[in-house]
């Protein structure tokens, strides 16, 4: 089994590929898709197969899928980019890599999306099975575009596509804790965020590209315990404003997914839980 993985220089690709690596069975092997060849070499070191290109470039992508059995697309535009990026990016090049698999006969296909397709909370923690409704300004194209690239990967005849929405995600030096304040300082008190290690994050990915049968799913990952704007300050050591008691979250809500699906399909269970129990780890 040869696996593709795109988005392997972002902060989950990085992290996830050297788990695939690590995890291998006899016959199987990783190949990444990298636009430079030097941040490359770190996979390659690991046992990686490493093609240069863009993942908008279709020659890129031809030479990316050939003799592929899976892909595990990663890739993606996230915060502070043009919404044209956005959508270039998250939906169109997504969907021409789907298209490409397709035609090169790859059998599997997990795409990496976002809890954030939600949109607005439904008085319980949301589940797969929710309509997607993305919106609101504070991230942009990214959320849109990436239901978007569900929706058309799904669609595509012949190509087993598996979907994986993160939360949102931390761990092993990633900045994504500290740049939490960006928005907690402007949050209430109670609203809340969720999360996932790094290490659940790749959990989950390598139960859904390697389970069998789960054509069309789509699975949550997260750990069990989202935290409030004040235990952000707290976690990143940052005293708390006295303002954040006087404001009402507007959706208690908002991007809090349930798992269900993937401990009772695919066994997952958080190594991490709660961002204390990584914290007491060693693991942020």
């Amino acid at each position: 089994m040869l696996t593709l993985v795109t988005g392997t220089t972002g902060q989950v690709g990085r992290r996830f590929v050297p788990r695939l690596l690590a995890q291998r069975r006899p016959g199987e092997e990783v190949r990444v898709l990298v636009r430079d060849a030097s941040r490359g070499e770190p996979f390659a070191e690991l046992g990686a197969q490493v093609v240069v290109g863009d993942l908008r470039d279709s020659e890129a992508l031809g030479k990316a899928v050939a003799g592929v059995d899976a892909v595990v697309n990663v890739a993606a535009s996230f915060r502070g980019v043009p919404d044209e990026e956005a959508w270039a990016v998250n939906r169109d090049a997504a969907v021409e890599l789907g298209r490409a698999a397709q035609a090169a006969g790859v059998r599997r296909f997990v795409q990496v999306s976002t809890g954030l397709v939600y949109g607005v909370g439904r008085g319980r923690l949301l589940t797969e099975d929710d309509e997607t409704r993305p919106g609101g300004a504070m991230w942009g194209a990214y959320p849109e575009s990436k239901a978007e690239a569900e929706r058309e990967l799904l669609a595509l005849e012949g190509l087993d596509v598996r979907v994986a929405r993160l939360p949102f995600v931390y761990g092993e030096g990633d900045p994504h804790l500290a740049q939490s304040m960006m928005w907690a300082r402007n949050w209430a008190a109670t609203q809340r965020l969720q999360m996932g290690h790094h290490a659940d994050v790749a959990q989950g990915l390598l139960r859904i590209l390697h389970a069998p049968g789960i054509a069309g799913r789509i699975y949550n990952i997260a750990d069990d315990a989202p935290v409030t704007a004040v235990e952000l300050h707290q976690l990143n050591g940052v005293e708390v404003p006295a303002e954040l008691y006087t404001r009402t979250d507007p959706d208690p809500w908002l991007v809090i997914t349930s798992t269900d699906r993937i401990r009772r399909e695919l066994g997952y269970r958080p190594l991490y839980p709660s961002v204390y129990a990584a914290r007491e780890a060693g693991a942020l």
